[in-house]
């Protein structure tokens, strides 16, 4: 059944209907992805209400997959960058993500990028393995100021990039 669903689960841009489901999914997906992982400034400031004002705000550059008020995962960009991509917890394993992040590829590619990078938790192994089975490479560690209610939070992370093609 939920193979079936994520054959159907076509991208398409989120709606303001979006935001709530999103924004749970997001916070679940990021607090499953990272417990452990982050320090403890950066895990007490992303909250629900943190996700759904950042989602609010970035509303027009995300790409979600499913109908919309109930979407399945969704994808985030920002220029060459694939900043976001979450797939809901029941729809793990069913090509969702694969669907969204082939998509994100699309887009950055249309932008006329000839690479596209992401980071991504260092730890974070289940993400990582994902992201190499679709082609992107491991090339170095950054270290990013992630912003919070008390200012930067400096995070080393993983760098992924990956040559991408306009199609």
């Amino acid at each position: 059944m939920r193979e079936a669903l994520a054959v159907r689960a076509g991208v398409r841009a989120a709606t303001r209907n979006d935001v709530e489901p999103l924004a749970c999914m997001w916070h679940e997906g990021w607090t499953d992805a990272h417990g452990g992982l982050l320090p403890e400034k950066l895990v007490r400031d992303r909250t629900g209400e943190s996700f759904r004002a950042r989602l609010t705000r970035g509303l027009s550059a995300v790409r979600v997959a499913g109908e919309e008020g109930g979407p399945l995962g969704f994808h985030w960009t920002r220029a060459e960058e694939l900043y976001q991509l979450y797939v809901d917890r029941s729809m793990r394993g069913a090509g969702v993500a694969a669907t969204l992040i082939a998509d994100a590829e699309t887009l950055i590619a249309m932008r006329g990028a000839k690479a596209a990078w992401l980071a991504c938790a260092i730890g974070n192994l289940r993400a990582a393995r994902f992201y190499e089975k679709h082609g992107w490479r491991r090339t170095r560690v950054d270290t990013l100021g992630l912003s919070t209610a008390d200012g930067l939070c400096p995070l080393d992370v993983w760098r992924y990039e990956k040559t991408i093609e306009k199609k």
